[in-house]
């Protein structure tokens, strides 16, 4: 079945070291806080979008307490932290398609930091709109079976009786595609069985573009890697088909 057969595309949090695993908790924590104060509320049955976060710390393998008490400060009076979300689209190396989600509590510093990026690694950040339109936006449920300890076509019909879009098996891993409103439904329907590497709502290129200099492909490496360490960004998209 069509759809992001690319598993090295995903960002993946799952046994990374513990100071990448720190970073990425508090990525995830900043996003419960955004979405507890744009949804009103600390209770996921009534707050849609904290429901999706919440599903995400967990397959990232956040503790359940760090959950609760990020809710719960969220949820606080006294709770001054103040982040926007603001997406930035642009090029990389030979037009790759890039796009970069922040949430930060200073825009002219992301915005000076998303320009330094593109421009030190033959990039260039571009206007709004300029690369999402050759993206869709998906739930995306990850799901690693390096024993092979899962059937293939149970899961499959398990996930599309949930309400999923589409489901494909690339490798040793099966990716589950959902609209972006039946994701939260489809990994309440699965998450009891499976054990979830990755679950959230990304942007999925609808085609990917190969590098073949050497120098583009160290360059877009390069990129991708200080983005993603830049503790302003919570996640990168891009069409760029890595072989490696």
């Amino acid at each position: 079945m069509s759809g992001h057969s690319k598993w090295h595309n995903i960002q993946k949090t799952k046994g990374a070291a513990d100071a990448k695993r720190s970073a990425a908790f508090t990525k995830i924590a900043r996003e419960i806080i955004v979405a507890v104060k744009e949804g009103g509320s600390g209770d996921p049955n009534n707050n849609s979008r904290l429901a999706q976060v919440i599903v995400k710390a967990r397959a990232a393998n956040m503790p359940n307490d760090n959950i609760k008490r990020t809710i719960e400060k969220a949820a606080g009076a006294g709770n001054a932290d103040n982040y926007e979300s603001i997406t930035y689209e642009g090029y990389g190396p030979s037009g790759v398609a890039v796009i970069v989600e922040t949430m930060t509590d200073s825009r002219n510093r992301t915005a000076s930091s998303m320009r330094h990026y593109f421009d030190k690694y033959g990039g260039n950040l571009g206007a709004s709109g300029c690369v999402s339109w050759s993206f869709d936006k998906k739930g995306v449920i990850v799901i690693e079976d390096e024993d092979g300890d899962y059937d293939e076509d149970e899961m499959m019909m398990e996930a599309l009786e949930a309400g999923a879009a589409d489901y494909q098996k690339d490798d040793d891993v099966h990716i589950i595609y959902t609209d972006p409103d039946d994701f939260n439904d489809v990994c309440a329907a699965l998450q009891d069985k499976y054990t979830f590497a990755s679950a959230q709502i990304e942007m999925v290129p609808q085609n990917y573009q190969t590098l073949e200099k050497e120098e583009d492909i160290k360059n877009m490496q390069k990129m991708l890697e200080v983005m993603e360490d830049d503790d302003d960004v919570q996640n990168v998209y891009h069409n760029w088909e890595n072989n490696d």
